[in-house]
């Protein structure tokens, strides 16, 4: 499992020391002097500590919501805690849908900032292969975002053993120029930060945008908690990861207080001649795997969020008969593909990415940390002062990094703003959208036991076999029966009012899977419920009541949904764009029958045009 952890969680922190320091020195604002040398490494050092270290590694892996992590499951286990203040709880949900759409804006910049920088290499290599550098970023990309749709399960299995060798690949190059200067280590001592801060606020203060890029890939820490366990991501972090990392970035300063013109790239001008095209190929091989992590992770955000009800239906396919979280959603994948070939292309470079990488990064921690103490406070119960005294540090850091980072906004820090903006009005608009949708068709609707009791005071004829019919909310008469009775004048023998509930929890388990309420006349009510990592399987559910009353033949059993038509109007609501905006979005979701695994020959779809 640590192997595991390895690969996979710290892909994207691994990959930093191919242009964190560089960063630092690389557009002229930090002078290259031995003292600021010095100050950045402390800097460095007492980040990773302070960051992940004592913030995600002992604090925040402690917020699991039934041993899941990430900021959805953050956000779930903030609004269960505040549950009883709905306006601190409204503010707290905005709150994390926001850090979530931020999310996928850094889902963009990691796989291009991280494979541009490693095939940078060939710059040093032969600076004469630098016209094909974007190009062969663009082949490496693609082949990446093309192998999507076969799963991770075949290549899955190298991830460890790989950024295992490239973890000690990083700690080698760093011993190598440490023992040339071992003086160097006395970086590790804050004085040196605190001095450097002192002395040079406003030098400080730039450098603290780029040194920032260190702890890229913390959030994974946290994100992948519910595939490695608690216990294995810390012993990876303490027993290789960080001693790696702290090394190589050390070695990266010992090498420039030697050879201050080689800070043009650092990293690779620590190897050795021989050593820089295999160099070349691990560190393309490692930045192709933190880039895959991203990349699941950005899969399973979304069917958390379809889960929650804040996107539309996608389809998802799994590549895994064993593994439940392995998924690929191809509109997700093909979208993310796009922007980052974009990016590649807009900012051509690895220094120019860095601009546009921290912001998003620390948007994120920043939003953690908010929720982090609602979870202490109200969740666990700890007295306020305590509650306060554990957050508010880290979030003065946070806080910190950020604002170093706005500086940035003009030169690059934009873009993932802007994909953070648009993910977050698509987010909000598809919630509203449903909320609008909801109200209007209760508004309509009939009350399902009175419309019962009114329609076998003279029953219509009966059919073999059980109707199952899908509706949005328990208690309320579906469309589909409706018109069905208009329609065909008859009811099946057997009538099954499925309702489908997602909650706020990554697992529910096949004890709390079903809740059945007879109606009479061989109607009953089923509510369905699925945590948000579940797969919504109503076939597979329904099932479960067999031996209760119910009768139930696989082969008799037909579904009837309500394929609604939004119609957008003026009036109460959103504004008229963002409802044009929504019908577009439900019109082309993924098809219910598709996301609630139906039988696709047992599927009988009505139609219903709602005003909203």
């Amino acid at each position: 499992m640590t192997l595991g952890a390895i690969g996979v969680v710290y892909g994207d922190i691994g990959t930093s020391p191919l242009y964190a320091f560089k960063e630092v020195f690389a557009h002229g604002h930090v002078p290259l002097s031995a003292e600021n040398i010095y100050g950045v490494l402390s800097l460095m050092f007492w980040t990773l500590t302070v960051v992940v270290s004592l913030k995600y590694v002992l604090l925040i892996l402690r917020a699991d919501n039934n041993g899941e992590g990430g900021l959805i499951a953050m956000l779930a286990l903030a609004s269960r805690a505040v549950a009883d203040k709905p306006a601190l709880r409204a503010r707290l949900l905005l709150l994390g849908i926001f850090g979530t759409a931020i999310f996928f804006g850094d889902g963009v910049i990691t796989p291009a900032i991280s494979v541009l920088s490693a095939v940078e290499g060939l710059k040093v290599a032969a600076p004469g292969l630098d016209k094909y550098v974007v190009p062969l970023t663009l082949v490496v990309l693609t082949a990446l975002f093309m192998v999507q749709r076969f799963g991770t399960a075949s290549v899955g299995r190298f991830f460890g053993p790989v950024t295992t060798l490239w973890f000690l690949v990083l700690a080698v190059m760093g011993v190598v120029h440490i023992a040339s200067n071992p003086a160097i280590l006395w970086a590790m001592s804050p004085h040196y930060a605190l001095s450097f801060v002192v002395t040079h606020p406003g030098i400080a203060f730039i450098a603290l945008g780029s040194i920032v890029l260190c702890v890229t890939g913390a959030e994974a820490l946290y994100a992948d908690m519910g595939h490695f366990g608690k216990k294995p991501i810390r012993l990876a972090w303490f027993s290789l990861v960080m001693p790696a990392l702290v090394v190589n970035y050390f070695g990266q300063g010992a090498m420039l207080l030697a050879h201050p013109e080689r800070a043009h790239n650092p990293f690779y001008e620590m190897a050795p001649e021989w050593a820089l095209y295999p160099l070349i190929g691990l560190a393309t091989a490692a930045t192709v795997i933190a880039s895959q992590a991203l990349i699941t992770a950005a899969f399973s955000v979304t069917k958390q969020a379809i889960q929650l009800g804040y996107l539309p239906r996608m389809r998802v396919l799994h590549t895994s008969v064993r593994e439940t979280g392995q998924i690929y959603l191809p509109f997700v994948n093909w979208g993310l593909y796009v922007c980052i070939v974009l990016a590649v292309v807009l900012f051509g470079s690895s220094s120019k990415l860095a601009a546009a990488y921290g912001i998003a990064v620390t948007i994120d921690m920043l939003i953690t940390t908010t929720m982090t103490f609602f979870v202490i406070r109200y969740g666990w119960k700890y007295p306020w002062g305590l509650s306060f005294a554990a957050t508010g540090f880290f979030f003065i850091v946070d806080f910190t990094y950020f604002a170093a980072n706005i500086i940035k906004v003009f030169d690059g820090g934009w873009f993932p703003i802007v994909i953070g903006a648009v993910m977050f009005l698509l987010l909000m608009t598809w919630k509203q959208g449903r909320r609008l949708m909801a109200d209007r068709l209760r508004d309509d609707a009939i009350e399902l036991k009175g419309f019962l009791e009114a329609v076998f005071v003279s029953p219509p004829a009966r059919v073999e076999g059980t109707a199952v019919f899908l509706a949005a909310e328990q208690g309320l008469t579906p469309n589909a029966l409706l018109h069905n009775l208009k329609h065909n004048k008859v009811l099946h023998e057997t009538n099954l009012f499925v309702s489908v509930q997602h909650h706020e929890v990554p697992w529910i388990g096949f004890d709390r899977r079903c809740e059945l309420q007879p109606l009479g006349h061989d109607c009953w009510q089923v509510t369905l419920h699925f945590g948000f990592k579940n797969d919504p399987d109503v076939p597979e559910a329904l099932k479960l009541l067999e031996g209760r009353g119910v009768k139930l033949d696989e082969m008799q059993t037909s579904y009837f949904l309500s394929r609604d038509i939004v119609i957008p109007t003026l009036g109460e609501g959103m504004s008229m764009w963002r409802e044009k905006l929504f019908a577009s979005m439900h019109r082309n979701a993924a098809a219910a029958a598709d996301f609630l695994n139906l039988p696709a020959n047992r599927v009988v779809e009505l139609g219903a045009k709602v005003e909203i």
